[in-house]
């Protein structure tokens, strides 16, 4: 998949990838920094799994905050289940991050992704730090090289931006990701930084980056494994000036529901062994909670998975993994429509072309399962991948 490598930072803000070793590939890039000339308004969303790696566990404590710098990021080695080591390990990336910086440690957010239970190489990591600070550049070629060194089993790197107009003053909000597999909400095994140049105090910072991790990473699985090192983090350093009103807000907002959403289905699309992009629509329902509990639901069942990768409309798996979701429904209120065909009416089979439906299945990477639960006005969007054998082989085959 190609992805635009034109994709611009807001303004105050330099990134770098190097390689430091990590990786047993030789010269494959492991090591990113993303920092910000100013202190920026930060906030940050983790993983609810409460095994978590020692940089969760650092980064949750100092966000939000008004006073972030930076943001360190290795690949290679999640640096989860490592004990006080881990959390030393963790501190210490942030300390001599602060130490290029000029700026306190407790400004500085550190992420780490890849295999669970290893410790870190610290003395290649602190080799690396100093070699990523020197190479930080406000460039797209440098935000390409920090994109790719976040990277684990991903098969291409993965960036979104938006530009709005705050009054005359224009704004921008751009996004990097990671991730392909263990990703299943409340997050997945995945790591985002988002830097806009926008004007926001720390508690908008962490409403609006909540709003948009809801409607995005919240709302993507692969197979349902919640990880150990899931982070969102969001910085907002002013530098493009400008007063935000309410309307400003809103626009501000929707850049940044926009760039998760797109990172979020870029994730997807990557999804380890996967032959097809699932989306799900739910909607009828009396509240979203209950619209996010049935298509997540959906999302999971591996019968649905193995349907969709055999190209087989075998709508009854998807009916009934909305009947064991949890959420007080009707059978006669379940509709559903797979690729744009009426499969299942208000509670009832309905006469469709099987092999038709099949063959869209079969010549299309994008599948679109629609259902309507009831008359509510509460709906969800949510995407999945189905699971193939190749996804079994990669991760049967992860450390060995």
């Amino acid at each position: 998949m190609t992805v635009t490598d034109q994709i611009p930072l807001p303004r105050g803000f330099r990134v770098a990838g190097v390689a430091c070793g990590i990786k047993s590939d030789p010269g494959k890039l492991d090591l990113a920094l993303f920092v910000s000339e100013t202190p920026c308004a930060a906030a940050g969303v983790f993983t609810q799994n409460l095994v978590h790696g020692a940089p969760v566990k650092v980064s949750r404590e100092r966000v939000p905050a008004a006073t972030a710098r930076a943001v360190v990021i290795n690949s290679g080695n999640s640096n989860a289940c490592t004990g006080e080591r881990g959390m030393d390990d963790a501190e210490r990336m942030t300390e001599l991050v602060a130490a290029e910086l000029g700026c306190e440690s407790q400004s500085v957010l550190v992420c780490s992704t890849g295999v669970i239970g290893h410790f870190l190489p610290f003395e290649k990591i602190a080799a690396g730090i100093p070699q990523v600070a020197a190479q930080l550049q406000p460039e797209s070629a440098s935000l390409v090289q920090a994109a790719q060194a976040i990277m684990t089993t991903d098969t291409f790197h993965k960036l979104a931006t938006r530009t709005i107009m705050v009054g005359e003053t224009e704004v921008t909000v751009t996004g990097v990701a990671k991730g392909a597999a263990m990703i299943g909400p409340n997050m997945a095994t995945m790591l985002s930084v988002i830097m806009t140049d926008a004007a926001l105090s720390p508690e908008t910072t962490d409403a609006m980056l909540r709003h948009a991790v809801d409607r995005s990473f919240n709302c993507i699985s692969v197979e349902g494994h919640t990880s150990t090192s899931d982070t969102v983090i969001l910085l907002a350093n002013a530098a493009a000036g400008g007063a935000m009103d309410e309307t400003a807000g809103d626009a501000l907002q929707q850049a940044f529901d926009e760039v998760a959403a797109e990172l979020a289905q870029l994730i997807i699309r990557d999804a380890e062994g996967a032959d097809h992009i699932i989306t799900i629509d739910v909607a009828g329902l009396a509240t979203r909670e209950d619209a996010f509990r049935i298509a997540k639901t959906v999302a999971d069942s591996v019968l649905v998975k193995t349907a969709v990768t055999g190209a087989d409309p075998n709508w009854g798996r998807i009916v009934s993994a909305v009947g064991y979701a949890g959420v007080t429904l009707r059978e006669e209120d379940i509709t559903l429509r797979l690729n744009d065909t009426l499969l299942y009416e208000q509670g009832s089979p309905v006469s469709y072309d099987e092999a038709a439906v099949s063959q869209s299945m079969r010549d299309n990477r994008e599948v679109h399962i629609d259902l309507i639960c009831g008359s509510g006005e509460s709906a969800v969007r949510y995407w999945t991948s189905d699971l193939t054998a190749e996804y079994v082989r990669l991760n049967s085959e992860y450390t060995t």
